[in-house]
Parts: C-alpha cells; sequence; structure tokens
C-alpha cells in the first residue's frame, strides 16, 4: 500500500501546479475579486487561473473591467507562482526558515527549473530568483516613468508593476482595459518606451534559469559558455532578426499600414517577440495577414527556453530536430554544433516532444472546428494556449464549455510539459520493469 502512494517527482510537481491553479480559481471567483460583487462561474474563474499559472495571457473577461485590485493582485501571484515554478518559491522559503533541503526537494527542484544535474541546482535556484526580482523591479520603474503621468502616481506605479511581472514571466496579461478593454498593447505601438522595455523583458524571461545562471557566472566570456546556452542565445538571435525583417515586410500593407517606416519597424520587432511566448500584441491581430497570422502561429509552436518562464516546444528541441534532419541529408550519425557532438537520444527526445506536441494541436484544433470554429482561428487560439502564449484571435471569450475546459488542459500542457504530463500519467516507471527486448524487423520509411 505504502508503494502504491509513492508519488513520482513528475507526478508531485503536476498535482502541485493542479492545486496552485484550484486554490487560485477559488479565490477569482470570489465576489471581493469582482467588480459586479457578484463573483464569476467556476469554469471562467478556473480558465483565469490556470491562464495565469501557466504563465498564457488567455483571457474570458478583460482583466482591469472585470477584476477588482484584489482579483488583479491573485493573477499577479499566480503569473509569479506559475513563471518562476513552485517549487522555487517553496524551497526558498524552506531555506528562509532554516529548514535543510533534501534529496528529494533538490530532484524536484531540478525537474522544475529544468536543471542538467544535482549538483548546484539549489543554488541555481537562488541566483533564478534574484535575476527574477532585479529584472522585474527595473523594468517596473522604467514603465512607471510612462504610466504614472498617463494614469497618476498610485495607479501608475501597478500598472507599471503589473506589466513588468507579467512580461517578465512571458504571461501576457495586462489592465491596459481602463484605456479600452481587450486593446493590450495597441494604444502604444509607437511607444519605444513600452514597446522595447516590454519587449526585452519578455526575451530574458525567455531565455532560461540555466542561461542567466551560466552568463550570470561567465560575464561576456562567450567561448566559455555551456553548449545549451550559446544555442539558446544564437536561436533567440535568430528567430527575433528573421520575424522581425519578415513582419516588416508581410505587414506593410495589412496590420501596420499606414505607419511611418520606424513604427513599422518597432511593431515587427514586437510582434517577433511576443509570440514566443508572452501573449502581448500591439497590432490589432484580426487585421493582421495571412502570411503574418501563420508566422506568428509557427513562432507560438516555437516558443521560449527551457526551463525559463516561457512555453512552446522549445529552441533547443527544433534546434536538435534540424541537426537530425542536417545529418540525416549528410548521411551521418553525428548531431555536431558549435564543435561539440550532442547524443543520440537528444534527438530520440526531441521526436518524442515534437511528437505529443503536434498530437495535441491537431487534438485540440479538431476539438474547436467540431464546434463551428474556422480552422484558421481553431488552430490559432489551440497553438496559443499550448504554448502558453495568449494571442488570441478573438474567440476566447465565445469559446462554449468543451471548448474552454480543452484550451485549460492545452494550457497546463504547455507549461508543465506536455511529455512530463504523459509520463506524470503513465504510472510507473519504465525504468523499473523488466527490460525485455523484442525481435527486430525491418520497415519501409518514406
Amino acid at each position: 500500500m505504502k508503494n502504491r502512494l509513492k508519488l513520482s517527482t513528475m507526478q508531485i510537481l503536476v498535482i502541485g501546479f493542479m492545486l496552485v491553479i484550484l486554490a487560485g480559481a477559488v479565490l477569482l471567483a470570489l465576489p471581493v475579486s469582482n467588480r459586479d460583487g457578484q463573483g464569476i462561474p467556476f469554469i471562467n474563474a478556473l480558465f483565469t487561473a490556470t491562464s495565469a499559472t501557466c504563465v498564457t495571457g488567455l483571457i474570458v473577461y478583460d482583466t482591469y473591467t472585470q477584476f477588482t485590485l484584489f482579483g488583479q493582485v491573485v493573477i499577479l501571484a499566480l503569473i509569479q507562482l506559475g513563471g518562476l515554478g513552485f517549487m522555487i518559491v517553496a524551497i526558498m522559503f524552506s531555506l528562509f526558515i532554516g529548514r535543510r533541503i533534501g534529496l528529494r526537494e533538490r530532484s524536484l527542484l531540478m525537474e522544475s527549473v529544468s536543471a542538467p544535474k544535482l549538483g548546484g541546482v539549489v543554488r541555481l535556484a537562488k541566483r533564478a530568483l534574484t535575476v527574477t526580482v532585479v529584472t522585474e523591479l527595473l523594468g517596473a520603474v522604467i514603465l512607471a516613468f510612462r504610466f504614472v503621468p498617463l494614469f497618476g502616481f498610485w495607479k501608475g506605479i501597478w500598472c507599471g508593476l503589473f506589466h513588468a511581472v507579467s512580461a517578465f514571466c512571458n504571461a501576457g496579461f495586462d489592465i491596459m482595459g481602463r484605456l479600452e478593454p481587450y486593446s493590450s498593447l495597441t494604444h502604444f505601438y509607437n511607444d519605444p518606451f513600452v514597446v522595447v522595455t516590454i519587449g526585452v523583458l519578455i526575451i530574458f524571461g525567455g531565455l532560461g534559469f540555466f542561461v542567466w545562471d551560466d552568463i550570470s557566472g561567465k560575464k561576456l566570456r562567450i567561448s566559455k559558455y555551456h553548449l545549451h546556452t550559446k544555442l539558446m542565445l544564437s536561436g533567440t538571435l535568430a528567430l527575433l532578426v528573421a520575424g522581425t525583417v519578415l513582419f516588416y515586410i508581410l505587414e506593410k500593407n495589412a496590420s501596420m499600414q499606414g505607419m511611418t517606416a520606424w513604427e513599422r519597424l518597432l511593431s515587427a520587432f514586437f510582434a517577433a517577440v511576443t509570440p514566443r511566448t508572452a501573449g502581448y500584441n500591439s497590432v490589432v491581430l484580426p487585421e493582421m495577414s495571412e502570411g503574418g497570422t501563420l508566422l506568428t502561429t509557427a513562432l507560438m509552436i516555437i516558443g521560449a527556453g527551457p526551463g525559463s518562464t516561457g512555453g512552446g516546444l522549445k529552441v533547443t528541441t527544433i534546434i536538435v530536430i534540424l541537426l537530425g534532419i542536417a545529418a540525416r541529408v549528410r548521411n551521418s550519425e553525428d548531431l555536431n554544433v558549435f564543435g561539440r557532438r550532442l547524443e543520440n537520444d537528444f534527438l530520440q527526445k526531441a521526436a518524442t516532444s515534437a511528437g505529443i506536441y503536434f498530437l495535441l494541436l491537431f487534438t485540440g484544433g479538431m476539438i474547436l472546428c467540431a464546434q463551428g470554429f474556422m480552422l484558421e482561428d481553431a488552430l490559432y487560439e489551440v497553438a496559443s494556449a499550448l504554448g502558453t502564449v495568449g494571442l488570441t484571435r478573438g474567440i476566447t471569450p465565445a469559446l462554449p464549455v468543451l471548448s474552454r475546459m480543452t484550451i485549460i488542459l492545452l494550457m497546463f500542457a504547455g507549461r508543465v510539459g506536455s511529455l512530463a504530463v504523459v509520463m506524470a500519467m503513465s504510472g510507473k516507471n519504465e525504468a523499473s520493469r523488466p527490460r525485455i527486448k523484442q525481435v527486430t524487423e525491418k520497415i519501409i520509411i518514406g
């Protein structure tokens, strides 16, 4: 009986996120959280809590016009907890009260932050927390200089803090409903003070805890960086540059029509940043061209870095798959990059993650299409949920119950990790079973 109740590391992480979401949903459903003083249906509270904890940003209500200051504080707390990972917060609290961190807790923390090894994982968590607090406070101060003159001192301070935390955690929640409900940052499309600050916060949050730790320790000695850091930095830069150029070209006569060259460049940069995986928008999304919509969907699928505040399939997963394709074309078995060779099981893991990811994407898209939504809108919404992005073409508030539950499950799988969820549901570890190999036989591929 004792062995039967023993939970795996993955199961503990999944259950932990579930409990945080349920607690947040209960608080958001209370009358004190809502401006009308009457509360909201639990399914909508659950949707909002999941979106906040999974740092997604999809909403069924405009955050500012629906929720009181208390409700907004609950949402921001869920964003911070979900962005950092509840295990980091729990470990830091244990250290604060002087409790010893055991091997079990270190193992959970390693899985939570996607650390490559158990050694030094507590130090990594401390540094991640420090970088998070310093970066968010700095972003809040910079944004306050713009928002205080617009909204007044205290409201401007709160607005700066809310958006700094939401941006760094790649959440995409905003309280710009005070200007226009569901407007996101469209009123600031030509304001570099806001767009660049939030864009940089999103990028930093999406790099990952391990990358921050590596850069903090080795400063500008790039040749000393770990391979993971080099791949994340180069991959992020390539996606940003390519995305900015493509959006600049594709949206000239669509969502960025009538803008000056500078405004279009600023909007193109922001459009390249936010799909990975922040959820803000400075242009009206339904006005985007088909090419821009397809590019946005692709960027949402790619996502941010492992162990970061963002979601998606992950930049390194895409890079490994591309390296595998290149190696196959060259008829080679080696995955070589930056003078190093990756072990072959990395390709198998990347392919497995991609397979599960696209299976969930297809299934979610089919469910939304079956409920009457257009294919383009359905895939966009599903990619946004699974990538924990938060961008929408306007269909989120109109989702029926089945579609709403589907999006909730996809947001959860996207934050915890689709592979982690499957492993948590699978029960016993494969390693604990007898390793009996079946007889091999060849099939025809391609």
